[in-house]
């Protein structure tokens, strides 16, 4: 490790949802792994309207810890919204990313930083060597990330999230796309940098289970595909092409057929069933398109990501506490 490349301060951001009591844990292992690594470190949560009313128990660690800062939204805007709320407000030479329930162990960043250092890398992800979840969701994310792999054009791994270490330059870089739409992993694939991928410890909940069921995937993947890539509109102008092909030389079978005689009185089934897919396709690529306009749209009105609430910082209790609804956005 260059003395170059040691930070003066290390930002730790962490989208907090759903694991209220993990949060206490991972300030005190965090706080363990950066001594370890002789580094200030700043801590900051991010709450993302939590139902379990974590805001509490992050309010009282940013009002007693100088290293913590906490940042509460004004509804709940998403995991990766959430994530871009801290990237925003970062101060760090290097940044970690990392979930709130302790599957992504603060005991591997000094690995992830000591790989960055050496390597001299821009971007080091975390790939989970043993994935701690059941099999039903295994599946499922090894479905969505191959579908949005093939959509989005990036590679996407269900092994792969979005724990990780990325030097000052490239959250500057993120922070400076004024995007509604903001899926931090395909930014991360897509925004380049030197980087690489080294297996970590992955450990089980420390409570509770994932907020994503099937249909929160299916209406991120939704959402990240139309902000991020035009891949479908191609797919259904190639599929159009390929079923105007199909139908010429179709249609030119049945007129040589025709002259030669070889048809008599044509059914109505097959117009019947040809109008009914054909019209199918048309819906469909009509709702694709309006999917898109859509899109259009939401960035046309140039809304935030999202809105703070509130910020506790510093140690300094109620005094550090402001309403920043007007100024706080990406």
């Amino acid at each position: 490790m260059t003395q170059k490349d040691r930070p003066s301060l290390l930002s730790v951001v962490v989208p907090v949802y759903g694991s209220p009591q993990s949060l206490e844990p991972l300030r005190d292992r965090l706080a363990a792994a950066c001594a370890q690594l002789g580094v200030d470190h700043e801590l900051i949560l991010v709450d993302d309207r939590c139902p379990r009313d974590s805001w509490a128990v992050v309010r009282r660690l940013a009002e007693t810890d100088p290293n913590v800062v906490g940042v509460r939204l004004s509804r709940n805007f998403g995991q990766h919204a959430a994530i871009n709320a801290g990237l925003a407000r970062v101060r760090g030479d290097w940044v970690v990313v990392m979930d709130c329930d302790l599957q992504d162990q603060p005991e591997e960043i000094p690995k992830l930083l000591h790989k960055a250092w050496e390597g001299g890398f821009d971007i080091v992800r975390a790939q989970r060597a043993d994935r701690n979840d059941p099999w039903r969701r295994k599946f499922a994310s090894w479905l969505f990330y191959r579908v949005l792999s093939f959509l989005t054009d990036t590679n996407q791994s269900e092994d792969i999230g979005n724990f990780g270490v990325y030097r000052r330059k490239v959250i500057d870089a993120m922070n400076a796309w004024q995007e509604e739409s903001k899926y931090f992993r395909a930014l991360v694939e897509w925004i380049g940098f030197s980087h690489t991928v080294i297996p970590v410890a992955h450990a089980s909940r420390h409570e509770g289970k994932s907020s994503y069921n099937l249909r929160k995937l299916v209406r991120l993947a939704t959402n990240v595909i139309i902000g991020f890539s035009d891949r479908p509109l191609k797919l259904m102008m190639a599929t159009g092409f390929g079923i105007s092909s199909v139908a010429f030389v179709i249609g030119f079978g049945f007129v040589v057929a025709r002259l030669a005689g070889l048809i008599g009185v044509e059914g109505w089934t097959s117009v019947i069933l040809s109008l009914w897919f054909l019209s199918g396709v048309i819906l469909f690529g009509m709702g694709l398109t309006g999917l898109y306009v859509g899109r259009i749209l939401i960035e046309a009105k140039g809304r935030p990501t999202f809105v703070i609430d509130q910020i506790v910082a510093g140690g300094s209790g109620s005094e550090a506490l402001r309403s920043e609804r007007d100024a706080d956005h990406v």
